[in-house]
C-alpha cells in the first residue's frame, strides 16, 4: 500500500491534511461526569489518532436538548470548550489535524436526557418505532431504552436550534478546531427534515426539497457566519435506515443539497453509506452525479478497507475515505496500512460507556510508535 493515493496529502478548504484517511466520528460514552465533559481519557484517546489525516470528532451535542445518549459529549457550556481546546492541543501536538462534528439528535432521545424531563423534539410528532436511547435510570442502572414520542418544533424554536449551532461553531472555533462537520445523517433531528417520512410539516420547513432542505442550509448559513465556508463540512447519509429514518427523495435531495453546498463553497461533503446497517449500496451513477455537483473535497465512510479505499479515490468519485471500526481498535492505522500489517480486531462490547479497556487500550505496532504517534 505504500503507493497508495491515500498517503497523499490534500487540502480541505483552508487546512492541509497530510494523508486522505480519515478517523471517521464514533460514539464512545465516555465524556467526563457530570457535565458530559471532555477529559483526560478522551484527550489520550484523540492524540493517539492524530496520524489521520483528519480526526472528526464523535458527534457532540450543541445543547442538552440535542443529546440522545448517556455520556456524550457537549460543546455548549465553558467547562465542555475547555475540555475540547484540551483535546485540541494534543491532536495537534501530536501533528494532527482535527474537526469537531455538531450534534442534535432530534427525536432520537428519551425524556430522561432532556431538560426538564421534557418531551424530545422532531420536524412532526412522530415517534421513531424502532430505535433506542442510552440513558441513566433514575435508580443510576445505565439501560437502552425506547425513544420517546417527540412533539414538533415551532418555526421560533429552529430558529433557536439555528443559533445553538451557531454558538457551538463559535465555541469550536475558540478551542482550536481546524474545521467543524454539521451531522445531517443517520436519523437524527437535520436529517429528519430532510426526510420525506420524518417531515410532515406544511409551514416553510416541510413539503418540497427547498423546504426540507432549508433547516440544514440556514445551519450552514449560520456556521459559515462564524467560522468562514473553508472551515465548514457537512455529513449525509442518503438512503440510510439508522434512527428509523424513511426518505421517497434520497437522491434528488442529496443532489440539491451537493449544489447548495457547493455554491457556498464549504470544505467538503462527507458521505456516510447505507451498508454500514444494512442499507442498499448507492444506486449506479450517483457518486459521478454527487462529484459533478460538488466541487469541494468529497468524503466517504461505510465498511471501508485499504483496498477499496484507494479504489475508490483513484477512480476520481472521492478525495478521502473515512474509517470508523477500524480507528476504534487500530490509534495507528496509517501506520498499519502503509505497512500492509495486520489490524487488530475492535471488540464490540467496549464500543460504549466505560474507562480504558477497549477505548486507549488497544496496541500499536511498535512501543515506540505509541510514544511518537
Amino acid at each position: 500500500m505504500k503507493q497508495s493515493v491515500l498517503f497523499s496529502p490534500i487540502r480541505v478548504g483552508a487546512v492541509t491534511l497530510a494523508n486522505r484517511i480519515i478517523m471517521a466520528p464514533l460514539t464512545r460514552s465516555r465524556a467526563g461526569q457530570p457535565g458530559d465533559v471532555p477529559r483526560a481519557l478522551n484527550v489520550e484517546y484523540y492524540r493517539q489518532r492524530a496520524s489521520a489525516g483528519l480526526i472528526i470528532t464523535e458527534a457532540t451535542q450543541i445543547s442538552q436538548q440535542g443529546q440522545g445518549y448517556a455520556w456524550t459529549p457537549g460543546i455548549y457550556t465553558d467547562a465542555q470548550q475547555a475540555g475540547w481546546q484540551s483535546v485540541v492541543e494534543a491532536a495537534h501536538g501530536a501533528g494532527g489535524k482535527i474537526a469537531m462534528q455538531l450534534w442534535h439528535v432530534g427525536r432520537i432521545s428519551h425524556h430522561l436526557l432532556q431538560p426538564g424531563q421534557a418531551q424530545p423534539v422532531a420536524p412532526s410528532a412522530i415517534q421513531a418505532p424502532n430505535s433506542m436511547s442510552f440513558v441513566v435510570l433514575p435508580d443510576g442502572t445505565p439501560a437502552n431504552v425506547p425513544c420517546d414520542l417527540p412533539r414538533a418544533l415551532s418555526t421560533e424554536e429552529i430558529g433557536h436550534i439555528v443559533k445553538q449551532y451557531a454558538d457551538s461553531t463559535r465555541r469550536s472555533k475558540q478551542a482550536g478546531f481546524d474545521l467543524v462537520e454539521i451531522h445531517a445523517a443517520n436519523g437524527y433531528l437535520l436529517n429528519q427534515f430532510l426526510a420525506t417520512g420524518t417531515n410532515q410539516r406544511q409551514d416553510q420547513y416541510g413539503g418540497t426539497i427547498e423546504n426540507r432542505a432549508r433547516f440544514l442550509l440556514e445551519v450552514v448559513d449560520a456556521a459559515i457566519a462564524e467560522m468562514g465556508a473553508d472551515r465548514i463540512g457537512v455529513r449525509l447519509s442518503p438512503w440510510g435506515l439508522f434512527g428509523d429514518i424513511d426518505d421517497t427523495e434520497p437522491a434528488e435531495m442529496a443532489l440539491y443539497l451537493a449544489d447548495q453546498l457547493n455554491q457556498r463553497k464549504i470544505a467538503y461533503l462527507h458521505f456516510n453509506e447505507p451498508t454500514w446497517t444494512n442499507g442498499p449500496n448507492y444506486p449506479a451513477g450517483f457518486r459521478e452525479s454527487i462529484r459533478q455537483a460538488f466541487q469541494g473535497v468529497i468524503l466517504y465512510c461505510g465498511g471501508y478497507q485499504a483496498d477499496s479505499a484507494d479504489k475508490l479515490v483513484s477512480a476520481g468519485v472521492a478525495d478521502g475515505v473515512a474509517f470508523g471500526r477500524l480507528y476504534i481498535a487500530n490509534p495507528d492505522l496509517v501506520a498499519r496500512f502503509a505497512a500492509g500489517a495486520v489490524l487488530n480486531e475492535p471488540d464490540a462490547s467496549t464500543f460504549y460507556g466505560g474507562e480504558e479497556q477497549g477505548y486507549t487500550d488497544y496496541p500499536f505496532l511498535t512501543s515506540q510508535a505509541a510514544a511518537t504517534v
